[in-house]
């Protein structure tokens, strides 16, 4: 006979752990399922570790949304936690008259997704904030920071413990099925039965909520490569160039050291893999350079690499987030986040709650009122 479980959530990235503890804080039993060894190995701390304000995002949608209510939530928790963080700021820059536009969009937007007023910066007001910055004009947005995002996880995981919940490593989720009034999982040779499966498993999310919901997307992989650049920074704040198709464009984040890096590019896989290519480095100088001329590419070395957990095609449009509960898929006890990429981390803890609104029978309206 197989155990029984309250809820099981699938995948201990920072997304997981935040779902794990938000259910747990409710008195719910849980444990989390993580088929690596370790927690948080792929996406969770293979990226920029940005605290975004929330400016890109359409008005209206869960990335603006989750994001804004997630930026605060996360400030709060770092603070009482002690996680280590900086609101350091960061600039958004336009290099041509073409991207004058989308500077002035992304001050609309801001505004209109509660994120805050962006201050405009034209060429001396760039180079009061950043000297080295080469750009035509450029906008401010001072609640921008940068987060230890393994300090983060660490800090989720001993929370759960805390609150009784577990996690269970070298447990991949192989299947799940519908068994009576729960949901039977499949994982590392046992079984059990839960109440709620929350499938938080990233970029093998479309994988796992295809076992029940055959009409889930598809898993896409966009790999983006990171440059460490030795020796000082040259900037104090993240510099972005105009958003590109697929991602933010290779910009400039700085860890809680002070060291900079710049990244990611964007290349289309058909499979996870973390192989850095170094064969179109000179594509990664050029535009670095459009913002940054004084690059000194001899200081650039291959960093690591992150794959965004895509569910649109190449080239389509970037898919919002999914947070499908049975409303969605019409599979009692089954919650699908799909599509988590950035601002996942930012909106980790809003989507925890929103999580926890639907465990608890709260209508999907409910869900965006109460993330704001």
């Amino acid at each position: 006979m197989a155990d029984r479980l309250d809820c099981l959530v699938v995948g201990a990235g920072v997304v997981g752990l935040a779902v794990a503890c938000e259910l747990a804080g409710r008195g719910r039993e849980v444990v989390v399922a993580e088929r690596a060894e370790v927690i948080g190995g792929e996406s969770s701390s293979r990226n920029s570790e940005v605290i975004h304000a929330g400016i890109y995002y359409p008005r209206g949608s869960l990335k603006a949304r989750l994001c804004v209510a997630g930026k605060a939530l996360l400030y709060d928790y770092c603070a009482a936690h002690q996680v280590a963080h900086r609101r350091c700021g960061k600039i958004i820059v336009a290099t041509g008259e073409a991207q004058l536009e989308t500077l002035r969009g992304y001050c609309a937007s801001a505004l209109a997704n509660g994120a805050g007023a962006l201050e405009w910066l034209d060429r001396d007001g760039l180079r009061a904030l950043e000297p080295e910055v080469a750009a035509l004009a450029g906008v401010h947005s001072p609640t921008t920071g940068i987060i230890d995002s393994h300090g983060f996880m660490l800090s989720l995981l001993g929370d759960l413990e805390r609150l009784g919940g577990a996690l269970a490593l070298n447990a991949e989720v192989t299947r799940v099925e519908r068994h009576g009034d729960r949901l039977r999982v499949a994982a590392a040779g046992g079984e059990l039965d839960a109440r709620w499966v929350v499938n938080s498993a990233g970029l093998e999310a479309p994988n796992v909520a295809r076992m029940l919901a055959p009409n889930a997307p598809a898993a896409g992989y966009a790999r983006g490569r990171y440059y460490a650049y030795s020796g000082s920074s040259p900037f104090r704040r993240l510099v972005y160039p105009v958003a590109e198709p697929g991602g933010l464009g290779v910009h400039v984040t700085l860890d809680l050291g002070g060291q900079a890096r710049f990244g990611p590019d964007v290349c289309w896989i058909d499979r996870i893999d973390y192989r850095f290519d170094d064969s179109a480095r000179d594509a990664f100088i050029q535009a670095i350079r459009r913002y940054y001329p004084g690059l000194d590419a001899s200081r650039l070395h291959p960093g690591y690499t992150g794959i965004r957990p895509k569910i649109n095609a190449p080239g389509a449009p970037a898919a919002d987030f999914r947070i499908d509960g049975p409303a969605e898929h019409g599979v009692p006890g089954l919650v699908n986040l799909l599509g988590i990429e950035s601002p996942g981390l930012t909106a980790s803890l809003a989507i925890a709650q929103a999580v926890a609104a639907i465990v608890e029978g709260r209508s999907w309206n409910s869900v965006l009122a109460y993330c704001r």
